[in-house]
């Protein structure tokens, strides 16, 4: 059975000590159920909810085929998490005492026996072993099989999305591999639509704005009369609202400006201090994970380098880990190119002088971008790992697989006690409600309810949330940022008012709290528990829950970012492009000019030295909505398109059920990299950043 697919959002060696380890909350494993009589474990959530008796239609025939992934747990997975919290944290002995990927797997790896139990035990109920990894085996074989070897039966039941195939009870794990197995991923059929496909349609008219962006850079500012609307694509070149939209009708100000030309990197790199700092990533590795390959990424991203005043890689600098005689699902998943391009040139703008390691999973599907990350922990390939990709957690055609949960959190914290770190764009599509599905672009209509994405939800990732920056001038000075949320209005035939006003939620920055997921440690004290109690949903809990995003940067679809590549079959061109897909790179640009600044000594899995630097106005930029950070209505002039003019109204700093406040908030976490935040890093062994 095929896994679920994910969304783009527009994817040293020391010696562990033998004392003891001092933890606060931590996630682990899968929740299971040990029965005493039989020895058995059920393994929870194996049996989804929507596979209810009034929907069976009856069994899946015996002889159908079919396939599963049983993920690994590994030697001691309470010592891993332990050690994982224990390395990453600046108030920890243990601090910086990463593993190798050859000490990790040692310690913390699945052990040949449980290979050897779990291999004995899916072959005596007749399925065939058809891969197997350090993380997990690939199974196959008949229905009647998997049924025999899993406790359960499977049948066909009715949802939303059409006759899915599911187990009828929860995966019954015999005692020779309970404590072998982490869970197990396949047992249900995909539904008859993916997320990634819906998105990859909403977002059709994004992709048509950003390619029009790239005319109005090439000719701002031409007006067809003092008082009318421009014709040809116009943007605001000389900061933030230094163009004022004469002719435009009343919209939520008085002189509402263009918005402005997409960013350069040389410009964000201004104004988040970069530039200032000397810093350029020198020494650090950055890994960035996308589905499939562009071939012509090296010579794109020197391209759009060399052409915006920035230096090309060097020979070197640049590697791809790709398998194209292996890809797979590209008409489901769609054309990533555009998410490989923005990647890669934010990181490199962000860190010119940082290794880039491209790693293309095999498809957008969870399990090919599962590989990927373990590829990298494996093999240790980068000090941080970009994920510009995403997906909801419960939906009307089920909730997020268990088990993809679980693969992932094992291979996050063994990045983490290798000392590689994570970031995860957040999504563009606010809460991810049902009111913001029915208007966003980038949202999966799927959602039933209010929620924070995955992976990003997990607590052991950087989530990366989204702002709209505003600059001074062109040359990137820093002026203000709000929130990334755009409310949008279109300009009526006749020119003279926008409909409707207030405009609707199009486009916005993801988080929220996590419902089932329990506060990480170092959220502690810094989350106000007035949010860490109440799910996205509005659910409340005895006990904290994490909260998403931990940080933001520049993102915006309004205030958008200048993206060069080369279409498969096209010619190289530039675009204005947006979403917390923006976010995730530039961060992880930022955090490998961190690892300079730390005299090249890794910084592993960031959360814990991101919050003890929290409440920090020197180090972070705290954002918040109100009425008093510039401009907020701005608007967009595309020109003629199709022979009209196509004109749009965006109020800014305008999320749908996420708002920017002072302090820690879930639109943007604890802030933006402020004037102190790389200087905060300058002495690594500093846990609060107080160097000056």
């Amino acid at each position: 059975m095929p896994a679920a697919k994910r969304s783009r959002l527009s994817r040293i060696a020391v010696a562990a000590p033998a004392a003891a380890l001092v933890l606060g909350t931590i996630s682990i494993a899968t929740p299971a159920f040990a029965d005493a009589s039989t020895g058995a474990t059920q393994l929870q959530g194996t049996h989804p909810a929507w596979a209810t008796p009034q929907a069976d239609t009856g069994a899946v025939p015996d002889g159908t085929p079919n396939a599963a992934r049983i993920y690994l747990a590994g030697k001691d997975p309470q010592s891993l998490a332990a050690y994982a919290q224990a390395v990453s944290s600046p108030n920890s002995p243990h601090y910086g005492q990463y593993l190798s990927a050859a000490e990790a797997k040692a310690r913390f790896g699945a052990t040949p026996e449980q290979v050897k139990a779990v291999t004995e035990w899916v072959q005596s109920a007749g399925l065939t072993v058809d891969a197997v990894t350090t993380h997990y085996l690939q199974v196959s074989g008949t229905t009647g099989a998997m049924a025999k070897a899993f406790g359960t039966s499977f049948h066909n039941f009715r949802t939303d999305s059409g006759v899915r195939s599911a187990p009828v009870s929860d995966v019954q794990l015999p005692a020779s591999v309970s404590g072998a197995v982490l869970n197990i991923s396949g047992l249900t059929s995909a539904a008859g639509k993916s997320a990634s496909q819906a998105i990859s349609q909403a977002t059709a008219e994004a992709k048509a704005q950003a390619a029009q962006q790239a005319a109005r850079a090439a000719a701002p500012g031409v007006l067809a009369a003092a008082d009318t609307l421009p014709t040809v694509p116009t943007c605001s070149e000389d900061g933030y609202d230094s163009l004022i939209a004469k002719g435009a009708p009343a919209g939520y100000e008085k002189n509402e400006p263009f918005s402005p030309c997409s960013y350069t990197t040389s410009q964000l790199r201004r104004a988040y201090g970069v530039t200032k700092s000397g810093l350029s990533g020198k020494g650090a590795t950055v890994a960035i994970v996308d589905a499939y390959g562009l071939g012509t990424m090296e010579a794109d991203a020197n391209h759009f380098s060399v052409a915006h005043g920035d230096k090309p890689f060097a020979p070197g600098q640049y590697k791809e880990v790709v398998t194209p005689a292996n890809f797979q699902h590209q008409a489901d998943c769609g054309d990533w190119s555009g998410e490989e391009a923005l990647d890669v040139e934010m990181v490199h703008g962000l860190a010119p002088d940082a290794n880039v390691v491209y790693v293309g999973a095999n498809s957008c599907y969870d399990q090919d971008l599962g590989d990927a990350l373990a590829n990298i922990v494996d093999n240790h390939l980068a000090d941080v790992v970009s994920n510009s990709w995403g997906e909801i957690m419960h939906g009307k055609s089920g909730d997020l697989d268990p088990a993809v949960e679980a693969a992932d959190n094992q291979i996050f914290m063994l990045g983490a006690v290798e000392g590689i770190g994570f970031t995860v764009s957040s999504g563009d599509c606010g809460d991810n409600s049902p009111g913001a599905a029915a208007t966003g672009v980038n949202c999966q209509a799927d959602t039933n309810q209010a929620q924070a994405q995955w992976p990003s939800a997990s607590p052991w990732v950087t989530a990366v949330g989204g702002t709209a920056l505003e600059l001074w001038n062109k040359k990137g000075d820093y002026a203000d940022e709000v929130s990334m949320g755009d409310q949008r209005s279109v300009l009526s035939a006749d020119q003279k008012s926008w409909s409707p006003m207030p405009g609707f939620f199009y486009f916005g920055g993801g988080g929220g709290v996590a419902k089932g997921i329990a506060q990480p440690w170092y959220q502690k004290g810094i989350v106000p528990n007035s949010v860490s109690h109440t799910a996205a949903d509005g659910s409340k809990s005895a006990t904290p829950l994490r909260a998403t995003p931990d940080i933001a940067m520049s993102g915006d679809l309004v205030a958008s970012t200048l993206v060069g590549y080369t279409p498969a079959g096209g010619a190289y061109s530039e675009g204005g492009y947006g979403g917390t897909s923006v976010s995730s790179p530039e961060l992880a640009g930022m955090l490998a000019d961190a690892i300079q600044a730390r005299g090249g000594k890794t910084l592993g899995f960031a959360n814990p030295a991101l919050y003890a630097r929290g409440d920090n106005d020197r180090i972070y930029n705290d954002i918040d909505d109100t009425e008093n950070h510039g401009k907020l209505g701005n608007v967009v002039d595309l020109g003629v398109v199709n022979g009209s003019l196509r004109v749009r109204l965006y109020k800014i700093g305008a999320d749908f059920g996420l708002k920017a406040t002072p302090g820690y908030d879930t639109a943007t976490g604890l802030g933006t990299p402020g004037k102190g935040f790389l200087s905060s890093f300058l002495h690594a062994g500093d846990a609060q950043g107080n160097e000056g």
